[in-house]
């Protein structure tokens, strides 16, 4: 039997063979356009992302991540210091402190030794959690106590904080009382430590 020439140049029907093959490879194109948009918009992210942490860190000289450092210097030993840290965190773990308002609240104690005092803060609001390491650079029994201070936001895209991170760190160190007594020193700055010149403790 003779084919119909004048269905020769036809494509098959979607019944057929190849017209299942073509609708795979119209489904494998699509999934192939899909991903290209995925990983043109992930690269854009990324862009985005570098261009705003650049902008942040030459724009307004704070650091790239929302943290700061703080250099310390008490006229009394570590191992004092470190106590009264540990003692004002764990009076500082519940809201009592701030119903109406301010973040000298929702303290977490962690771990210490000789050398090193780890503990977080939660944003009352939010509940954004910070991480804080105090480190003795002294002997504990020494008559001073040099202490680098450091917290740091867990939220991987903070980039400014309104100098919350200062804050949870001077107000813990002021609550224990350690800041009114005579010869306390502290030294930072914007470029280690996010907006510290813009700081306001009573409310962050």
């Amino acid at each position: 039997m003779f084919r119909n020439k004048s269905f020769e140049g036809m494509p098959n029907s979607e019944g057929s063979d190849g017209g299942q093959e073509n609708k795979a490879r119209s489904r494998r194109c699509c999934r192939c356009c899909t991903c290209k948009c995925c990983s043109i918009a992930t690269a854009v992210t990324v862009v985005v992302v570098i261009v705003v942490l650049l902008a942040v860190y030459f724009g307004f000289g704070y650091p790239i991540h929302a943290s700061c450092s703080i250099n310390w210097t008490f006229h009394q030993n570590c191992s004092s210091v470190n106590t009264s840290l540990i003692a004002q965190m764990e009076k500082w773990t519940s809201r009592d402190n701030c119903p109406d308002g301010g973040q000298k609240c929702l303290y977490t104690f962690i771990s210490s030794s000789s050398t090193e005092l780890k503990g977080t803060h939660t944003t009352p609001v939010r509940g954004y959690v910070d991480d804080m390491t105090f480190t003795f650079m002294d002997p504990q029994d020494s008559p001073t106590c040099n202490v680098k201070a450091f917290s740091t936001s867990r939220v991987w895209y903070a980039y400014l904080d309104f100098g919350t991170n200062y804050c949870n760190l001077r107000n813990l160190a002021e609550g224990a009382g350690l800041t009114s007594r005579s010869n306390f020193t502290e030294v930072t700055r914007d470029s280690i430590c996010t907006q510290y010149t813009s700081r306001n403790c009573e409310v962050y």
